[in-house]
């Protein structure tokens, strides 16, 4: 009973570790997974170093996308597109209310 109580204490640490860190980077994972596997033509998108466009064509033989910019056309891995930023500029506006003075 004097090793289970011992080990106690390593186990609580292993289940708040999964719940806390493991967990949640694998459910991220699993949505930028999914997010990258979604993307279709005429999507906009943030790539991780800030760079925004829209998808021009995909390359499903080198797993890349052309995304279409102001500066014109560029080659990125779909790796390189951001989820949050991705989906931080594709969430619906708020609309302000007329009532603030």
């Amino acid at each position: 009973m004097d090793q289970l109580g011992s080990l106690l204490p390593l186990v609580l640490l292993f289940v708040v570790l999964y719940f806390f860190m493991i967990r949640p980077q694998m459910k991220k994972q699993k949505q930028e997974k999914n997010f990258i596997n979604a993307i279709k033509r005429g999507d906009k998108v943030v790539t991780k170093s800030g760079l925004h466009g829209k998808i021009a064509d995909m390359s499903e033989k080198l797993d890349a996308v052309i995304i279409e910019t102001g500066a014109g056309k560029m080659t990125f891995d779909k790796s390189s597109l951001s989820y949050e930023l991705t989906q931080k500029i594709n969430a619906p506006k708020k609309e302000e209310s007329s009532d603030k003075k």
